[in-house]
């Protein structure tokens, strides 16, 4: 994650980085003390490394081997590029609140159509006040030190029974070039509340940045949730991104996650399933080509009975390229009737890509229905024929195998015009490769 892979030999980097930021880094004192705890806590830790179980497959201090300026606010011109961008990325019929290299512009988001439904604060306004949007049930060195260093980002709150009459597009745009910008953001969804949110990050020319972000969502009963998380950072950018997310009663999540860009980029996910009779379903594809390293890891923790999670996750990998998932699924004591499956499929392009897949179980209830299967390996031989035979050049008969596999995951977005979108981010990334 951006300043975090310091700590090889750029350690006195990282201190200068914060101490010549903290003056601009919003929040009371009280803020800024949790601020510097942080960073302490940072260093202590030291940067994440192979010799880190959870960290094993992305080891920042060879992956990443500097320490980048804080992004300045962006200018006007800046503002303008970025302008550009949003109506590019731009999803149709959803309401969009936008960061520019890490901070809020509202002029380019659809604020007051927004705040008609819903809550709406920035990371900035919020840590005047309190400091326990800083504060996760779990941590490490990169968690820390975006708790050390977020400038800007959203706070949601959907109130009991709101039925979002639109998606909300939240989409991070980088602008500026080797810079390092820190978001944090909390959507807190009530009771039978009815929500679509969707995450873009994208580059308008922005080149070789580092992104660090965390998301904390609380989400009540009864309620129906899809979360879409579509990075298409730019190839030489570092994006490292965590999540926390807890589930009351009777709920459904449907969280998606493509990732189609950036040099190295770690989506860790931390998703605690608090309330009975709630189902989760978390799919997500990888597409990666040069020498891009993609992660996901994710801990689904069943803490209470009757619960369903399920994982669909599909890697595309060609060149060089490097695929990591670790899932790991825990059922506690008293979650007994937990159903939770887990599957992983990576489909290799090249004899020099690579696949690291790590399901895990940990399992202290004996009455449960749990399962994980991981598989690598290439293109099929005989499906390729069959469609070279019919007249399709290879390339395209690849193109249509590689749809298929990704297909399964995809599949599971509810949204139909959601889904199209997608499915179009992935015909685009075959068509680059041709």
């Amino acid at each position: 994650m951006n300043v975090a892979v310091a700590k090889t030999g750029n350690g006195r980097a990282v201190s200068d980085l914060f101490a010549s930021a903290e003056g601009r880094l919003p929040g009371s004192p009280a803020v800024i003390a949790a601020r510097r705890e942080a960073f302490e806590t940072y260093e202590r830790l030291g940067l994440p490394h192979r010799r880190i179980e959870e960290w094993k497959y992305t080891d920042l201090r060879a992956l990443v081997g500097e320490v980048l300026p804080l992004a300045a606010a962006p200018d006007a011109a800046a503002l303008k590029r970025a302008g550009d961008a949003v109506k590019a990325h731009a999803i149709a019929g959803a309401r969009k609140l936008v960061l520019v290299d890490g901070v809020f512009v509202a002029d380019l988001s659809d604020v007051k159509a927004l705040v008609s439904e819903v809550g709406l604060k920035t990371l900035r306004e919020t840590l005047e006040k309190d400091a326990a949007l800083l504060k996760t049930v779990s941590t490490d060195a990169v968690i820390e030190l975006n708790a050390a260093m977020a400038t800007d980002g959203v706070v949601l709150s959907i109130a009991d029974g709101a039925q979002l009459s639109a998606p909300i597009q939240i989409i991070h745009v980088a602008m500026a070039a080797s810079v390092s910008a820190f978001t944090r953001s909390q959507l807190a969804v009530g009771n039978g509340a009815r929500a679509t949110i969707i995450e873009s990050f994208v580059a308008a020319g922005a080149k070789a940045y580092q992104v660090s972000d965390a998301v904390i969502v609380t989400i009540g009963d009864n309620a129906d949730v899809a979360h879409i998380r579509l990075l298409d950072d730019a190839p030489d950018a570092v994006n490292i991104t965590s999540q926390f997310v807890t589930v009351g009663a009777n709920t459904k999540v449907n969280f998606f996650n493509m990732t189609t860009g950036a040099a190295v980029s770690r989506l860790q996910g931390f998703i605690t399933l608090a309330g009975e009779g709630s189902e989760l379903a978390i799919n997500g594809v990888n597409l990666l080509k040069k020498t891009e390293h993609g992660d996901t890891t994710l801990v689904v923790d069943h803490a209470v009975p009757n619960c369903v999670s399920r994982e669909i996750f599909r890697a595309v990998i060609d060149d060089r390229a490097h695929s990591v998932f670790q899932g790991r699924i825990i059922v506690r004591p008293d979650a007994q009737k937990t159903d939770g499956k887990m599957m992983t499929r990576a489909l290799l392009l090249s004899d020099e890509a690579e696949a690291d897949n790590k399901p895990e179980l940990e399992i202290f209830a004996d009455d449960v229905s749990c399962g994980h299967g991981a598989t690598a390996g290439a293109l099929d031989d005989s499906l390729l024929f069959y469609l070279k035979a019919r007249g399709l050049p290879e390339k395209q008969a690849q193109a249509l195998l590689i749809q298929a596999f990704v297909g399964e995951a995809i599949e599971q977005i509810a949204d139909d015009g959601l889904r199209e979108h997608v499915i179009g981010i992935a015909e685009r990334w075959l068509e680059r490769r041709s």
